[in-house]
């Protein structure tokens, strides 16, 4: 019995996966989006080939030049090029976002099967400790677990999957509490199998699209809250590029040097912006409901 409904559902993939695909594609914002996270993820790999400058080498003869044919983005108050920085500082946005929502994932999807399926005991221990840390806004408990560490990008990371592990918690716990009693689920435990695979083989597969459409939501916050934090000195440590780490540097030239401002803030603003489009078009491709 167990072979034939896994037989059954292994069926069932290729057309739902090719339905999915289509719905996406159709959407075209969520193309639009996809395109922006993945030119920005290419600019971060292919940095070391493709930055024109040293990121971090000081020059005293070009200090706040303007855009030019030789310096596109212009310079910064050391002189170094701001085009450079922006290219190497992807790496560490887009790093800080994947990391620190893994990090998230990864603690808080599996509080959230064993508040969802086990409920009583572990359910109310659990529950009360998320709703404890959701009390707090998300972008303050960043901030203050990032001081507590210690500034650094390590830490960074650690502060913002922390601050969001919550999220991920509750929405797992939910996902679980709507399916746990569903008919495939009872099939399951009728024919005997232990709540470990239960819980591995048809529970979790069955969570995951929602969960993957918030990590993608939560990237686009993990970017901010890392600029957020950078900007306090918090984040990247000097003098290895990251985009709040330029724009700290830069409101003391706002008037001398605006382009110092600018560029590092569109390209978060774009980031960003990418990232919810794509977690958007990936929330309707992944619901039956938006056909």
């Amino acid at each position: 019995m167990a072979e034939l409904f896994t037989t059954g559902v292994a069926a069932s993939l290729p057309r739902t996966e090719n339905r999915v695909l289509k719905k996406f594609l159709a959407n075209r914002s969520a193309v639009i989006g996809a395109v922006i996270v993945g030119v920005f993820v290419l600019i971060a790999l292919l940095a070391p080939w493709i930055a024109p400058f040293d990121p971090v080498k000081a020059n005293f003869l070009a200090v706040r030049k303007p855009p030019s044919e030789l310096y596109w983005f212009g310079t910064d108050e050391l002189g170094r090029d701001i085009l450079s920085r922006m290219i190497w500082g992807a790496r560490t946005s887009l790093l800080a976002g994947c990391v620190s929502v893994v990090i998230a994932v990864v603690i808080g999807v599996p509080l959230g099967l064993l508040a969802g399926y086990f409920h009583g005991v572990w359910d109310g221990v659990i529950s009360r400790v998320i709703e404890a840390l959701l009390a707090c806004p998300f972008l303050i408990m960043a901030i203050a677990l990032g001081a507590f560490l210690g500034p650094s990008l390590t830490n960074a990371m650690i502060a913002i999957g922390l601050s969001a592990m919550p999220i991920f918690a509750r929405l797992t716990r939910g996902q679980v509490i709507a399916i746990r009693n569903e008919e495939y689920i009872d099939g399951a435990r009728a024919i005997g199998l232990p709540d470990r695979w239960i819980i591995l083989r048809y529970v979790l597969p069955n969570v995951m699209s929602p969960i993957l459409v918030q990590a993608t939501l939560a990237i686009a916050s993990a970017i901010i809250t890392e600029a957020s934090l950078s900007f306090l000195g918090l984040g990247q440590q000097p003098p290895y590029p990251s985009w709040g780490a330029m724009l700290n540097t830069a409101k003391g030239f706002l008037e001398q040097a605006p382009w110092m401002s600018i560029f590092p803030g569109v390209t978060i603003f774009l980031t960003v912006q990418g990232f919810n489009l794509l977690g958007d078009g990936l929330r309707d491709a992944l619901d039956p409901r938006h056909d």
